[in-house]
């Protein structure tokens, strides 16, 4: 990527992307973020220019920067990339640690963070807009919905099908085949054995639904 890119979002999730692109050799041009007693201020010596609407700096996206979306909110990260793809008319790019290891025969999509020591296997897929943090196994033939969250640690076995907006806590294994709901939630530590219904919560060992 020859262009500089901004961050939006000044937050723990963006700094470890400052650090993913400035390690890759790209220029980070500044942060957007919406708290206004941020702006001008800087973060890792890095500017916070402004509000995540601000036209100034929009307009340069597209044009001579690229645009990654740092915010874990899946509400706000979905309209800020659906603001990028209309106004823009631009895909947020990837942030991807070069630690990271993702096999030539594993499919990735657009605007995703993948950190340090993640592995995606071979015959995986992952959609857009994923957040997939340090240390993260995600088996053979595996998929990965979009805006899919994957804490630290967790290992997601061959064959599991994860469908959009699921949040996947730290340390959660998920065993060969199971089939995650859109929108579920899984409380750290878990193992999940079984199929997952559409916005069911889990937690345990072995992982069942909460109230």
């Amino acid at each position: 990527m020859e262009n500089p890119v901004i961050i939006f979002g000044a937050n723990a999730l963006g700094r470890a992307a400052r650090e993913i692109f400035e390690t890759n050799g790209v220029v980070v041009y500044g942060f957007l973020d919406d708290n206004k007693k941020l702006h001008t201020t800087q973060l890792d010596e890095i500017t916070i220019l402004g509000d995540t609407d601000n036209d100034g700096f929009l307009k340069l996206i597209g044009k001579k920067c690229e645009a990654f979306v740092a915010i874990d909110d899946n509400k706000l990260r979905k309209s800020i990339v659906k603001m990028l793809q209309e106004a823009r008319h631009v895909q947020p790019v990837n942030a991807i640690h070069p630690k990271a290891t993702i096999s030539e025969l594993a499919a990735i999509g657009h605007g995703n963070f993948i950190d340090c020591h993640a592995y995606l296997a071979p015959g995986s897929k992952t959609g857009s807009h994923c957040l997939v943090h340090a240390n993260v196994f995600i088996g053979v033939e595996t998929t990965l919905g979009d805006f899919v969250q994957v804490g630290a640690g967790s290992n997601i076995n061959p064959g599991v099908t994860i469908a959009d907006e699921v949040f996947i806590g730290s340390g959660v294994t998920i065993v060969s085949g199971v089939t995650i709901g859109k929108g579920a939630r899984i409380g750290a530590g878990s193992v999940v054995v079984a199929p997952v219904k559409a916005g069911e919560t889990i937690f345990g060992n072995p992982a069942k639904a909460v109230n």
